[in-house]
């Protein structure tokens, strides 16, 4: 299986049409059509659909198409990598990271470095900690930021100069807007949004035995998208402070919890990651700031 025809593959599942595709690779339908079915002859099973109009992946394309991204984006970062070894001054690094308002810091410190090192190029990709870790794990990534304590069995890690603040998201003309802060009392029986992290992991954690009585509504990724669902009164979201815009013209206000309930920020990389020698300089930059 080559990197070239997974490329192939993940342009047709994208254009959903073998035309469209073989354009945008700028090779015959043809020989295009020949790899699809190589690859297919090669794994035992179909990869696509075919309809009048378009192509469609099956159950087995689908499952192809996350492990060919993943594939494809580690062999573009190897050969970046290589290429980027006898440049000090330049090059790519790769970053996923969770939401916080402290990634202010990070950004700064980006700016900063790329003044002395026009060449740095980063990638940036969000997600939560499941997301970017599998990632960071098959080297996709150079670093990871998280909104929990990583295994240190498994990674290093930079702890974020400040914690985040948990809260409650609501419209200005509810009643608990007029309160100060927000107790677990007050939210049961209301129908909640989180992220699937914090529920499991910080919610219970500030609660104890009230978590029962708590309703969740949903689970978002993104707190943005869930803030939208509030000023829509479809219910009430927790969430860190300073993520979503609760000022006079939004809407929404926040509260925090009380007792209060904080969590770190870390920056993480694998143990023994091999880095290049910008990503090395960067890191070195990083430690001395955070420090």
């Amino acid at each position: 299986m080559e990197i070239r025809t997974l490329r192939y593959f993940l342009a047709v599942a994208r254009e959903e049409n073998m035309t469209r595709a073989a354009e945008y690779l700028h090779v015959t339908q043809p020989t295009l059509s020949k790899q699809i079915q190589s690859l297919e002859d090669e794994l035992g099973k179909k990869l696509f659909i075919r309809h009048s109009f378009r192509i469609e992946l099956t159950e087995e394309g689908i499952l192809l198409r996350k492990r060919a991204e993943d594939l494809v984006s580690m062999a573009d970062k190897i050969a970046g990598e290589f290429t980027a070894l006898d440049d000090v001054t330049g090059g790519d690094v790769y970053f996923g990271l969770a939401e916080s308002y402290q990634i202010r810091y990070l950004a700064r410190e980006l700016k900063r470095f790329k003044e002395r090192y026009p060449g740095l190029r980063y990638h940036i990709s969000s997600g939560d900690t499941e997301q970017v870790t599998e990632k960071l794990d098959k080297g996709v990534l150079d670093f990871a930021v998280l909104a929990e304590e990583p295994d240190p069995a498994k990674y290093r890690s930079l702890t974020f100069p400040e914690a985040d603040v948990w809260g409650l998201v609501m419209p200005t003309e509810h009643p608990l807007a007029k309160k100060e802060s927000i107790t677990a009392d007050d939210i049961i029986g209301l129908p909640l949004f989180c992220s699937g992290q914090g529920w499991k992991r910080d919610i219970p954690h500030w609660c104890k035995d009230k978590m029962d009585a708590l309703h969740l509504e949903g689970s978002f990724r993104l707190s943005y998208n869930a803030s939208l669902f509030v000023r829509e009164g479809l219910g009430f979201l927790l969430t860190f402070d300073r993520l979503i815009d609760t000022g006079p013209e939004s809407g929404l206000a926040f509260r925090p919890l009380t007792p209060k309930l904080e969590a770190k920020i870390y920056l993480i990389w694998r143990k023994y990651q091999a880095f290049t020698p910008i990503a090395e300089r960067l890191l070195a930059e990083l430690k001395s700031r955070f420090a």
